[in-house]
């Protein structure tokens, strides 16, 4: 399980380091190459909802399984397409089915775990899923120059080999004696929850774009901040260490709030200097509140519709890609002259989101309790 969450992650985050190689090879420009990220993204944000109705109508295995043999088709496409306009297509199908991942592992450890060992085998997932956005974005374009860009490609296909393979030892007691109800995943909690997946996709997901443009415009070369920015990654893996030993002795609302406060330093040191150390201690404090805020909301997001769980994750999923993408969009404008102002606004957004977060999950938990 934690290592199809590296899977998908590593192939999520794998084509942006090779964009400038491929615009050579396939001799296009980078406006068109950047497509290739777009046209992923898209279908693998806009497939969650589909990925989630279906695991709840068909059961976890069988998504899990049909999601595989998509990435597998879709990768095997990827590596053999002809043209760029063949490798779009494959890798917008090859986003589809990925998309349908790291939720289908995320409902299973809702299904499979209760309280903190649920907290803690999320902290797990996250620090594989890490771990594959790390290589992801170290080791990618260094393959593609040494050996081929397709060969990046190949990993997802043959991992997703593999997986398919061990698939057919696995049981899961696939919903059998449980009631589904599909409609309780867009009852009043469960859309408060999205509404805040998308508040924290736009501050985490969407800003965390903007650490390695500054680092650039301070100087820093283009390897060397990818380097940096990076370290997002072991942020992730030392806070999911961290999380995991803390989660039973504080709670989630407790959690939600450790992570809403080193997200708020994080944008802090950010919009007071914009200089090398300042942004790469950013980048970790960033991965550190991911395993700390994100993984919280996510583990909530399992809780608060047992009867919907897949819709409910792949909702919330998608509902945090869309906050990342309206961050973007809407702040793009303003970083013309610097990345200070946006740095310090989300400062004030992580304020609300913390508001927000952490009273509501109280509230919840009131309820839920009493």
């Amino acid at each position: 399980m934690r290592a199809t969450g590296f899977l998908s992650f590593y192939d999520r985050f794998a084509t942006a380091p090779m964009l400038v190689l491929i615009t050579r090879e396939e001799h296009v420009s980078l406006d068109n190459a950047v497509q290739l990220v777009t046209v992923y993204v898209l279908l693998y944000a806009l497939g969650q909802p589909v990925w989630g109705l279906l695991s709840d109508r068909l059961g976890r295995l069988r998504v899990l399984r049909l999601a595989l043999v998509g990435a597998l088709v879709g990768s095997a496409a990827s590596v053999a397409a002809p043209g760029f306009a063949a490798l779009l297509a494959a890798r917008a199908v090859t986003g589809l089915f990925v998309g349908s991942l790291f939720p289908s592992m995320l409902t299973i450890v809702g299904d499979s775990y209760d309280g903190a060992a649920r907290a803690r085998e999320i902290s797990s997932l996250q620090t594989f899923t890490a771990l594959g956005t790390t290589v992801a974005t170290l080791a990618a374009g260094a393959l593609a120059v040494w050996w081929d860009w397709r060969v990046v490609f190949a990993v997802t296909a043959v991992g997703a080999a593999v997986f398919l393979v061990l698939l057919r030892r696995v049981r899961l007691p696939d919903g059998g004696g449980t009631r589904r109800d599909i409609r309780s995943a867009f009852t009043a909690w469960p859309l408060w929850t999205y509404g805040l997946g998308v508040l924290e996709g736009a501050i985490l997901l969407g800003i965390l774009t903007y650490i390695v443009p500054a680092l650039e415009r301070d100087g820093v070369s283009t390897e060397l901040a990818g380097v940096l920015g990076a370290t997002y990654g072991v942020g992730i893996i030392g806070g999911a260490c961290l999380a995991k030993r803390t989660v039973a002795r504080v709670g989630r609302t407790v959690m939600i709030a450790i992570g809403s406060a080193t997200l708020f330093v994080a944008f802090l040191l950010a919009s007071l200097s914009q200089s090398v150390v300042p942004l790469t201690v950013t980048a970790v404090l960033i991965g550190t509140s991911n395993a700390f805020l994100h993984s919280s909301l996510q583990g909530w997001a399992t809780d608060v519709a047992p009867t919907a769980r897949a819709t409910t994750v792949s909702v919330f999923v998608c509902s945090a890609f869309l906050g990342s993408a309206a961050a973007t969009g809407v702040t793009a404008g303003l970083t013309r002259h610097g990345y200070g102002p946006v740095f310090a606004a989300t400062c004030v957004a992580t304020v609300m989101l913390a508001v927000l977060a952490v009273g509501s999950h109280a509230a919840w938990s009131r309820r839920r309790t009493g």
